[in-house]
């Protein structure tokens, strides 16, 4: 029987329940202060880290309940960039407000080391995760006024993304997840896949010995894309299988997981409707066929903040499931010491 590492993990953020959602209202009405909102908020974030907990995940967040955006916390920190006016967030049924940079980023505060040290005490037995943009889909998605290239652009954001991790890392977090949705794109060029490879892999030396995962979503990347994500310095990757799972399998089946631990983002994270467990098993049982990786995660496909709450719950179980079928299905024997 393999020994191998198998561990869940929802990719990112949760949608926000009923009373968040008026209490959000009734602040930006004026009609409460911000310390009341911060309770609830607290309050919150901190029954997701249950429900995540007692479901199983391996590595948890706290919700990212505040969050509007995948890069709004980093506008709010950073000098010389602001939030401008509303696009369509890939092909969602969400928008978030383009950055507009107007000279290279510099840090006025951090997001994540707070947030760490603020939830960590909550976690046990799980371990905390912290989660950012990537440095090119951040650029990408950005209008750029700084004076500067899109590429430099990139590598002024990657730097303070690293600080970023390495102080997250400092106050407890475990593992690093850097997102990269924009290298899915089909119009994306493997230049700029070798670009996020290189200011990904100088972001992963900021996290010590914490694992970090970088994280492709939204369909499936081509393969002269992946191939130099395959050359980035991270311990995983993580890949939309549920999404598109004829064309990841393909993907995945040619040209595997390198170096890095495979990550697999099964559980469809876009529909409240059930998930096709048994055919997800067969999927990632014909990926993992001759992986010799010592772990293996099974995530979503994208953050669960696209569907209502009580559904986002269900998805979590279903991580859960699915994982304890892969184990039966391809004889593993779990020892991640959590959620089995």
């Amino acid at each position: 029987m393999v020994t191998i590492e198998v561990w869940c993990s929802p990719l990112g953020g949760f949608p926000r329940n009923r009373v968040l959602r008026k209490t959000l209202r009734d602040y930006e009405k004026g009609l409460i202060s911000y310390e009341e909102l911060e309770k609830v908020l607290v309050s919150s974030s901190l029954v997701v880290l249950g429900v995540q907990i007692s479901a199983g995940m391996r590595y948890v967040t706290d919700g990212l309940l505040d969050w509007h955006d995948l890069f709004r916390p980093f506008v709010s920190a950073w000098r010389n960039v602001t939030p401008t006016n509303l696009l369509r967030y890939f092909d969602n049924n969400f928008f978030y407000r383009i950055p507009l940079f107007t000279g290279k980023p510099e840090a006025s505060s951090y997001v994540w080391a707070p947030r760490v040290r603020r939830y960590i005490a909550f976690t046990e037995p799980a371990e905390i995760k912290v989660v950012i943009p990537g440095p090119v889909t951040f650029a990408y998605m950005s209008k750029n006024s700084a004076g500067i290239s899109q590429e430099e652009l990139a590598s002024s954001i990657a730097d303070l993304l690293a600080s970023e991790v390495k102080l997250a890392v400092e106050a407890g977090a475990s593992m690093v997840q850097i997102d990269e949705p924009i290298l899915s794109d089909p119009d994306i060029s493997p230049d700029a896949g070798m670009l996020a490879a290189e200011l990904v892999s100088r972001i992963a030396r900021s996290a010590g010995s914490s694992k970090t995962v970088l994280a492709l979503y939204y369909g499936t990347p081509q393969p002269g894309v992946y191939d130099k994500v395959l050359e980035s310095k991270v311990t995983c990757v993580s890949v939309d299988i549920g999404d598109s799972p004829s064309s990841s399998l393909k993907l995945v089946k040619a040209k595997g997981f390198g170096s890095h631990c495979a990550v697999l983002g099964l559980v469809n994270a876009r529909t409240i409707y059930d998930d096709p467990l048994d055919t997800l098993v067969e999927i990632a049982t014909e990926i993992l066929r001759n992986y010799d990786g010592s772990e293996v995660g099974i995530t979503t496909t994208t953050w669960l903040d696209l569907i209502p709450y009580e559904y986002s719950i269900s998805k979590l179980r279903n991580l859960r499931i699915l994982a304890n079928k892969l184990l039966s299905k391809l004889g593993y024997t779990e020892t991640s010491g959590w959620g089995s």
